[in-house]
């Protein structure tokens, strides 16, 4: 980071306050700096490369975290778990709960839009994270806060597995009892004058439909049939 910005750089210092990191921590500025520019805001330096190092980062804490807060969880349970914790939909209400957005650089259209948000929030966090651990290439940068959401986030996905992501619930219930992976099929339904535009998917394992589900996009149609599948396979299990 260009240290002659005085005002960016007390931006990124109140972001580390956020955080909870101490006043004087070994961060590399330039780096941090990097990790909160988008790609519309300069081509050639963003937090683009940054972002792939975090990816890797934020499943290692996670990781790490599963391993000493739940050491009789399975490894079917923790790759669930973990699956949820560094989705986008959870790494963007984190970065929101920081106010990440405030101390991102982008062009003003990127800033308007909407639909893609949560992606960029996501995206991010994830190059925040990476330039924290390329500080000290440790993750004592990274675990004093983090762990504070995973501890919540783990709980209450424990308590209900399927409660945000029935795909990745499912799929380690299939791989745990019959080794394989959820199949969906997804076709776009017919519009109806004044309608929305709607999707409709047919998850299958080992051939046979578990369930169907619609939805507004293709992602949100897997999720109502997986969530069909799972409940139903779940009470199957139960009368067994």
């Amino acid at each position: 980071m260009n240290l002659t910005y005085p005002r960016r750089q007390k931006q990124l210092q109140s972001l580390l306050q956020k955080l909870g990191l101490p006043e004087k921590v070994p961060v590399q500025w330039h780096l941090l700096d990097l990790a909160l520019t988008h790609p519309t805001f300069s081509a050639e330096a963003n937090y683009e490369q940054l972002e792939f190092v975090g990816d890797a980062v934020v499943r290692l804490a996670a990781a790490e975290f599963l391993w000493e807060t739940y050491p009789d969880c399975s490894v079917g349970e923790f790759s669930g778990i973990r699956a949820e914790l560094v989705s986008d939909r959870i790494l963007a209400q984190i970065a929101d709960s920081y106010g990440l957005e405030a101390y991102l650089l982008l062009d003003r259209s990127a800033a308007g839009d909407i639909a893609g948000r949560e992606t960029r929030l996501a995206d991010a966090l994830e190059a925040v994270l990476g330039a924290l651990y390329l500080s000290t290439h440790t993750l004592e940068l990274v675990l004093p806060w983090l762990d504070t959401h995973f501890k919540q986030l783990a709980t209450e996905i424990r308590s209900d597995p399927a409660r945000h992501n029935y795909k990745a619930a499912l799929q380690e219930l299939t791989q745990s009892y019959y080794k394989v992976l959820p199949e969906y099929e997804v076709k776009e339904m017919k519009p109806i004058r004044g309608n929305p535009q709607m999707f409709t998917a047919v998850v299958k394992v080992l051939g046979q439909t578990w369930g169907t589900g619609e939805g507004g996009s293709k992602k949100a149609a897997e999720q109502a049939a997986a969530k069909v599948a799972f409940e139903q396979s779940k009470i199957q299990m139960s009368n067994e």
